[in-house]
């Protein structure tokens, strides 16, 4: 019996979850349908209930529901519960959350970006719920230092302390210099950029844009300043295969994945 799982989110018809997932499956050997649901703004507990009635295995979560599906589960990850945000939904005897986000961001730059965090100095920007996903993942990759800033500094600050690092606003950065700097905010979307202070990103070693399938105004100003830049596209592959193997104790392998959807970008 084939085995149904979604990614639920609004909007949720630009996903590539299905075409990644399904892959996997092939890859694999795995008996799964995998499709979209589009909830609206305040129906995600409903949307999930009749998925679940349905006969639905397992959900990945992404905008605007990572805080819903926490509070939704019946039981999470220690990761989810420090990030207070669940992307991924088990469902069994009970409603198991977990969040994939963190290990998929450094697995794609460990591995896919050869770029390993151990001594490093790393800007995590952004203090909304994209950097509360990744900000355990990063600190547990034993970089040098990880700072997080944000527009308002009380929240670069309230993050920072949760995971005891530094916080600081976007002014109080000039003049540093990052081997890593990590855009977390959705400016992209909006085709903006970080306010960064000038000389920040035109120093850094990699920069990195969780945003993926678009030249967003941070990847181009790092790119044209001669700074390597990376959009997000292998860590959505990355965090998929973490959630494919929560769901059926297979690791798949990612790199022929993210190099198929690379070439037909």
């Amino acid at each position: 019996m084939t085995d149904r799982y979604a990614v639920i989110g609004h909007p949720v018809a630009h996903s590539k979850s299905p075409w990644i997932h399904a892959a996997f499956a092939r890859q694999c050997g795995e008996d799964i349908d995998y499709g979209r649901i589009e909830a609206p703004p305040d129906g995600f507990v409903a949307a999930v209930r009749a998925f679940r009635a349905s006969g639905g295995r397992g959900l990945n979560v992404t905008l605007p529901f990572k805080g819903e599906a926490f509070a939704y589960a019946t039981r999470v990850s220690a990761r989810a519960k420090r990030a207070q945000a669940v992307n991924t939904l088990v469902f069994g005897e009970e409603v198991v959350g977990d969040t994939t986000d963190g290990v998929g961001l450094v697995r794609d730059l460990d591995q896919n970006l050869a770029f390993p965090l151990r001594g490093r100095v790393i800007l995590l920007v952004g203090a909304g719920g994209a950097a509360q996903g990744v900000a355990e993942a990063l600190l547990e990759a034993g970089p040098a230092t990880l700072t997080i800033a944000n527009r308002t500094a009380s929240k670069a600050s309230e993050l920072a302390k949760r995971f005891d690092c530094e916080g600081r606003a976007f002014g109080e950065l000039a003049g540093r210099r990052f081997d890593l700097i990590v855009n977390a905010t959705s400016a992209g979307l909006r085709g903006e950029a970080p306010a960064l202070p000038s000389g920040v990103l035109e120093r850094a070693g990699l920069a990195y844009d969780m945003v993926y399938g678009r030249a967003t105004p941070f990847l181009v100003a790092a790119r044209t300043s001669g700074v390597r830049a990376s959009d997000g596209l292998g860590m959505l592959v990355e965090q998929a295969a973490e959630s494919f193997y929560l769901w059926r104790a297979v690791r798949p392998r990612t790199a022929p994945v993210l190099e198929a959807l690379r070439a037909s970008a």
